[in-house]
């Protein structure tokens, strides 16, 4: 007589199915959702001069050594949470848009894909400007020898738009921005059915409308501040960060901090496409640059 076996216990994500997928959806929004905001906004500053972009910069960076701690508690473990469940949550779904080409269903499908697109996007885009770790050795041994870890934040302007010199790294950050504004957009959406905000087919309406006019609002955003970083003069951008910076350093505000800023003279550097080699960005003085 055989004795009956109880069924394998499920796996922790299983058992916690309900709670995870609560906590995934909450992260999109905050902090996720919201840091996204902010920081296409900050970026769009530019539209309005390198100086104006710098003071935004520099108001970010004054947290000092503190930032390192809000960055990893704020955003990159949450951001790093919810791309993991979300690569969970795409690969244990199903979709079913061959038998119910509904907009609903194919939105579902457009998740997914725009969510595998902002989790290569993202990661990428930290390692191409900040490099991922501040450590020293990673810096000048792994990063910037692959041409990453290319943004300073006391030449912020400047760097940054030699970063995006080129086609590939613009039409990269044009695609990859348009695709965390649609999973954002359309994430909001679907976090109205969970927590139950929105369950009528009416008020379902008004939020899809509602969210596609955010999701436009916010690509015009993530653009425009894109063509800002094409159309920076590279040579205007760094006098006025070099006088901003050296007003910080004599009025004592800030320590005199060289890693921080780079040569970012047109002539000293270019920066290359994809996967080509490069010479790390080296530290400067104002007065190699401004004569």
């Amino acid at each position: 007589m055989s004795v009956p076996t109880s069924p394998p216990a499920s796996s922790f994500l299983i058992r916690h199915e309900f709670l995870i997928r609560r906590l995934h959806s909450l992260s999109g929004l905050v902090p996720v959702g919201a840091y996204m905001c902010v920081h296409l906004l900050t970026n769009a500053s530019l539209l309005g001069g390198a100086g104006r972009f710098q003071a935004n910069v520099n108001m970010i960076h004054n947290l000092g050594p503190a930032l390192p701690l809000v960055e990893w508690t704020f955003i990159f473990l949450p951001i790093i949470f919810h791309a993991v469940v979300g690569v969970w949550i795409a690969t244990t779904g199903h979709s079913n848009t061959h038998q119910y080409p509904y907009v609903a269903n194919r939105r579902y499908s457009w998740q997914r894909i725009t969510g595998y697109i902002a989790f290569v996007f993202i990661f990428t885009h930290v390692f191409h400007l900040h490099g991922w770790f501040h450590a020293d050795w990673w810096l000048t041994k792994v990063a910037e020898p692959l041409g990453m870890a290319q943004f300073r934040p006391y030449n912020a302007a400047s760097t940054l738009a030699l970063a995006m010199s080129g086609i590939v790294w613009p039409v990269f950050y044009a695609v990859g921005v348009l695709a965390c504004c649609f999973h954002l957009a359309n994430g909001i959406w679907t976090a109205g059915i969970t927590w139950g905000v929105w369950l009528t087919p009416a008020a379902q309406r008004r939020a899809t409308v509602a969210c596609s006019a955010f999701c436009v609002l916010l690509s015009i955003v993530g653009l425009s501040s894109l063509w800002a970083v094409k159309t920076t003069d590279i040579e205007k951008a760094v006098k006025i960060e070099d006088a901003m910076y050296e007003a910080r350093v004599e009025s004592k505000e800030i320590n005199d901090e060289p890693h921080k800023r780079s040569g970012a003279h047109p002539a000293a550097h270019s920066i290359p496409e994809v996967g080509q080699r490069v010479t790390p960005l080296k530290s400067y003085k104002s007065s190699a640059v401004v004569e």
